[in-house]
C-alpha cells in the first residue's frame, strides 16, 4: 500500500476545511428583507454601503489591495485605487484561484480576489469594539474568507469580524531566483488586510488598538507564522491559532502513504528551485524571460502547477527564519495567544486513504515498518488496534500525536516562556460531519475542522447540533470572544480556563466538551504519549 505522487498531499490537507465549508457561500451575501436604509460607512479609499440585518450589520467584498493581476502578479500587494461615491458592499468578492473543490465548487481563475468582510454587531457601548480578523484555512491551496459567516460571534461577543481573502497556490507561494517577496505573496496581503484595518477600524466602530489575529488549519499557520514576521509588528495585539502551531511537522507516511516528510514551511531556496523547475514545465525556461513569460500565462494554465506551491517561504525579508526557530530563540511578537487543536485530528486525513484503501492489520503493520523501521514494534504497542478499536484508529491516534497534539503542546510551552498563553483541546466526538468521507471502522470524533462550526455558521448556516453542543458553542465563542476583549479567555459563568506555566509537569489544557463538567483539565501528556514523543 504505497503511493508515490506528491499530488496526493494537497488534497488531503486542504480537506479539512474544503469540506467543512462546502455548505455554500455565505448568507452575508444576500440582503434580506429589512430596513430600507442600509448602513454607509467612509474607508480611507471611499465609501461602502452595507446590509442591516437588524442585530448585525455586513460589509461584504471590500477591497483592501490592488487587483494583483498583469504587472502586479507576484508583487507585493498595491494600494487600493479610491473611488468616487458609494460603492455597494452588498456581495462578496471572488475566491482567489483555486482548482474546484468542496468549498469553492466550481475553483476559480479571477485573480482579483483581494477582499474583506466586515461583520460588525448592533451596540449600545460608546467604546469601540476589539477587532477578530479571521484568515481561512484550506491547505494553502484553497479557500475564502467568506465562507464564515461570523454573525454569531460578533452579536453574542461584542465584537466587530473581518475575515480575508488571500493569495493561494502558486499566486501566494510562488517563488523564482530574484523575484523580490518570493513565497511570501499570500502572507503579505494579510499584513496588507491588517493594515487596513488599522487604518479603518475606527469607522466600523472597531478598536485599532485592540486587534486579534485568528485562523485554523492554513490559516492558523498563517497566524503562527505572522508572530515571528517582523513587519507584522504593532499589527494586531493577541492572536488565536487553531490546529496551526509552529512546529507541526507531518512525518513520512503521515499525509498519506508512500508521502515522505512534509513541512508546511519551505527554505526560501527550495522554493525558488521548485519555482525553477515548475516555469521550465509552463514553457518558460529561459531565466532572463521566465517571469515577464510567466505573468503572461492564463491563471487556469498557472492552475496546473497549484500543488507545488502550498509551502510558505522562510529565509525572506517577510519571514527570516523558520517560525519554530523564531519561537525557540524568543523572537516573535509577545502578544498574548490562545492556541489549540481538535482531539482527533488526523481521523480526518485518515478518512480519505480509509474511503479509497481501508487500513487492515497487515497494511498498519506495513505502516510502522516503513515509518519506524527498528522502532516499528514498540509504536505498536502504544498505539495497539486493541486499544484503539481498529487499525485505522490507531494510525490516525498515533498521527494526530505525532503531527498536531505533541507539537502544539511544544510550541504553547515556547510561548508560555514570555508570554501569556492559554491551551485547549476540542474534545466533541459527536461533533457534525464537516464534509469528510465516513466509515464503519473509522468515526469521525473530533476531527480536523470539526470545531469551526461552533463559532461559525459555515457557509451561512447553523449547524445541526444538539442542545449540549448548542450550549458548548455559546461557551466556546464567549471564550474566544473574552480573549480578544482582554487578553484571557475568562469571563462570568464560565468554567475558568487558566493559563499555561512553563513549571508544570503536567500543563494545564483546557479541553472542550458537551455536557456537565465537558469543560475540565485534560491529563494531555497520558492521553497524547508527549513524553514519548519528545524523546523521538
Amino acid at each position: 500500500m504505497r503511493f508515490t505522487s506528491r499530488r496526493l498531499v494537497p488534497f488531503v490537507l486542504a480537506a479539512g476545511l474544503a469540506g467543512a465549508t462546502c455548505l455554500g457561500s455565505s448568507a452575508v451575501a444576500a440582503a434580506p428583507p429589512g430596513p430600507p436604509e442600509r448602513p454607509v460607512v467612509a474607508t480611507d479609499a471611499g465609501s461602502v454601503r452595507g446590509v442591516d440585518h437588524g442585530d448585525y450589520r455586513t460589509f461584504a467584498g471590500v477591497p483592501y489591495a490592488a487587483p494583483p493581476v498583469g504587472p502586479l502578479r507576484w508583487r507585493s500587494p498595491a494600494p487600493v485605487r479610491p473611488w468616487s461615491g458609494v460603492r455597494d458592499a452588498d456581495r462578496l468578492g471572488s475566491a482567489c484561484p483555486q482548482t474546484p473543490n468542496g468549498e469553492v465548487r466550481g475553483g476559480s481563475t479571477n485573480e482579483d480576489c483581494l477582499y474583506l468582510n466586515v461583520t460588525v454587531p448592533r451596540t449600545d457601548r460608546h467604546r469601540p469594539l476589539p477587532v477578530v480578523v479571521w484568515l481561512h484555512g484550506g491547505g494553502f491551496l484553497t479557500g475564502t474568507g467568506s465562507s464564515y459567516d461570523a454573525h454569531r460571534m460578533a452579536v453574542r461577543g461584542q465584537v466587530v469580524v473581518v475575515t480575508v481573502n488571500y493569495r493561494l497556490g502558486i499566486f501566494g507561494n510562488f517563488g523564482y531566483p530574484g523575484l523580490p517577496g518570493s513565497g511570501d505573496f499570500g502572507l503579505a496581503d494579510q499584513q496588507a488586510a491588517l493594515r487596513w484595518v488599522q487604518r479603518n477600524a475606527g469607522s466600523f466602530g472597531g478598536d485599532r488598538h485592540n486587534v486579534t489575529l485568528a485562523g485554523e488549519s492554513a490559516g492558523g499557520m498563517s497566524t503562527c507564522t505572522q508572530l515571528t514576521s517582523p513587519s507584522a509588528a504593532g499589527l494586531f495585539a493577541k492572536a488565536i491559532v487553531q490546529s496551526g502551531a509552529c512546529a507541526v511537522d507531518f512525518g513520512k507516511n503521515a499525509v498519506y502513504p508512500g508521502v515522505d516528510h512534509f513541512s508546511p514551511w519551505i527554505s526560501s531556496a527550495d522554493l525558488q528551485s521548485a519555482g525553477r523547475q515548475d516555469a521550465a514545465k509552463l514553457g518558460c525556461a529561459q531565466p532572463a524571460r521566465a517571469l515577464s513569460c510567466l505573468r503572461g500565462k492564463p491563471a487556469a494554465a498557472l492552475l496546473s502547477a497549484n500543488t507545488d506551491f502550498q509551502q510558505v517561504s522562510y529565509g525572506t525579508p517577510l519571514v527570516p527564519q523558520r517560525p519554530v526557530t523564531a519561537l525557540r530563540q524568543g523572537r516573535f511578537h509577545k502578544v498574548p495567544v490562545l492556541q489549540g487543536h481538535t482531539r482527533d485530528e488526523m481521523r480526518a486525513f485518515v478518512a480519505t486513504l480509509q474511503h479509497q484503501q481501508p487500513i487492515t492489520a497487515d497494511s498498519y503493520r506495513a505502516l510502522l515498518r516503513d515509518t519506524f523501521g527498528d522502532r516499528a514494534r514498540q509504536w505498536a504497542t502504544v498505539y495497539s488496534p486493541a486499544t484503539y478499536g481498529t487499525p485505522a484508529l490507531a494510525w490516525a491516534a498515533l498521527n494526530t500525536d505525532r503531527v498536531f497534539a505533541c507539537p502544539t503542546l511544544a510550541t504553547d510551552r515556547l510561548l508560555a516562556r514570555q508570554t501569556p498563553t492559554y491551551a485547549y483541546e476540542f474534545a466533541d466526538r459527536q461533533a457534525p460531519n464537516v464534509g469528510y468521507p465516513e466509515s464503519p471502522q473509522l468515526p469521525l470524533g473530533a476531527a480536523h475542522a470539526t470545531e469551526l462550526p461552533y463559532l461559525f455558521d459555515l457557509g451561512g448556516r447553523h449547524a445541526r447540533f444538539t442542545a449540549a453542543q448548542d450550549a458548548l458553542a455559546g461557551q466556546m465563542v464567549d471564550y474566544w470572544t473574552a480573549f480578544a476583549h482582554t487578553g484571557a479567555p475568562n469571563a462570568r459563568d464560565l468554567p475558568r480556563w487558566p493559563r499555561m506555566s512553563t513549571g508544570d509537569t503536567a500543563p494545564y489544557v483546557q479541553q472542550f466538551n458537551t455536557g456537565p463538567g465537558g469543560i475540565h483539565r485534560a491529563d494531555f501528556l497520558t492521553d497524547h504519549h508527549c513524553r514519548l514523543w519528545s524523546q523521538g
